[in-house]
């Protein structure tokens, strides 16, 4: 197993920073929802329509983070995101009804939004001639930092009073906070000279739009162990339901340990469409075995969900690893934060989008509707080679017309 943080110096810094931050993030994701109802009493539909909005918002956020951290500095923009979702954490803290909740949860899903478009300079540069590599430890640590904290949130949840909520979304605060305190011990990192061309660049880059779009679709698969599964699991299946949180305990596990490795041997533009294929396939299958669990005996379909759960993760780490290259090699160097902010927008749309989706499709339709989802990922992932082979044309047509242009 590869070691969870990398080198020391900058890149182990930024590491620890991340895993700080996701560990405050995890505790919010774990106890936000019951803070909101059991600790401000809002009702659980205006908490659902709250975080929509909030999710709404946040999607215009990457794209101008990231174009700030080309041009001004990334280690500077990026310690600002982190400083708005300690803002957002303490104002949650003092929310008292439905509006005053709206805007800082928008605030803090548009600062989580922004936060990795702004660090994409300093994993570019920290990454040195493999940022896609260390991208995935900061996957790996994002994923630890994540279940820590939700194990974190436990207690509160098991105390379940206004009190035991508070501190833990003051926790979440005064991690954003030390975060921060990390952040600026790494050394600056000066900003690329701005290209020729356009200042939003990355919206006229018609291939890494298309790319993004379907690295959108394929996101989508995010939300199927954590909003699909369990629903499927109660209505569907004889599955006990303490199986919803081995679902989340064997994804998380697998990521940690093996998505490292998987970003280390996908170090090419081909090597990384070949991992989007592979993914679709691997989520059909996962798909395929989800809709098998309904009816089956309770010992047959949890052999179903044990399956499902690592064919899916297997897919999971190879769509992420090859996004990471993708997204990093296809991006001009003087404007990786701004590609990066366009390419988290497809994630975020997906991710937004994804439970809808799939509660129409799967749970609604249900064992036709898993087959449907399941070919959708596999067109999906049989699109990308392509587009990447349109994106590397594209590249070096651009490559030659600027020294003419010139």
């Amino acid at each position: 197993m590869p070691a969870l943080l990398p080198r020391s110096g900058p890149p182990r810094l930024l590491a620890v920073a991340t895993l700080i931050t996701m560990t405050g993030y995890g505790v919010y994701l774990t106890a936000g929802v019951l803070y909101f109802t059991r600790a401000v009493h809002l009702p659980a539909g205006q908490v659902g329509a709250g975080l929509t909005i909030a999710g709404a918002v946040s999607l215009s956020a990457g794209i101008p983070f990231g174009h700030l951290a080309d041009r001004h500095g990334a280690r500077t923009v990026y310690a600002l995101t982190l400083v708005l979702g300690a803002i957002s954490m303490a104002g949650l803290c003092f929310a008292g009804g439905f509006w005053s909740f709206v805007v800082f949860a928008s605030l803090g899903a548009a600062a989580q939004t922004a936060g990795p478009a702004a660090r994409s300079p300093l994993v570019q540069e920290y990454g040195g001639e493999r940022p896609a590599e260390f991208r995935g430890y900061l996957r790996s640590v994002t994923n630890l930092g994540i279940a820590f904290g939700a194990l974190l949130a436990g207690w509160g949840v098991a105390a379940d009073t206004r009190n035991a909520y508070l501190l833990l979304i003051a926790a979440s605060a005064v991690s954003y906070t030390a975060s921060v305190v990390v952040v600026l011990f790494l050394p600056s990192v000066p900003p690329k000279p701005a290209g020729a061309g356009p200042r939003w660049v990355a919206l006229r880059d018609r291939p890494y739009l298309v790319l993004t779009v379907l690295d959108g679709v394929m996101a989508i698969q995010y939300r199927v162990l954590t909003a699909a599964v369990p629903l499927w699991l109660v209505s569907r299946t004889t599955a006990p339901n303490w199986t919803i949180s081995g679902v989340m305990i064997v994804n998380t596990a697998i990521v940690v340990f093996f998505q490292v490795r998987a970003s280390r041997r996908i170090d090419t533009t081909h090597a990384g469409a070949v991992a989007f294929r592979r993914a679709g396939f691997a989520f059909f299958a996962a798909c395929v075995a989800i809709a098998a669990m309904a009816g089956a005996p309770t010992w047959l379909a949890l052999v179903f969900l044990l399956a499902a759960v690592v064919v899916h993760t297997i897919g999971e780490i190879w769509q992420a690893a090859g996004g990471f290259e993708l997204s990093f090699t296809l991006a001009p160097p003087h404007a990786v934060g701004q590609y990066q902010g366009l390419f988290g927008m497809g994630l975020g749309l997906g991710v937004t989008l994804g439970p809808a989706v799939l509660i129409a499709l799967c749970i609604t339709w249900g064992t036709p509707g898993w087959w449907v989802v399941g070919g959708i990922f596999v067109v999906t992932g049989l699109a990308v080679p392509p587009v990447v082979r349109w994106a590397e044309r594209d590249r070096a047509r651009k490559a030659v017309a600027e020294p003419q242009a010139a």
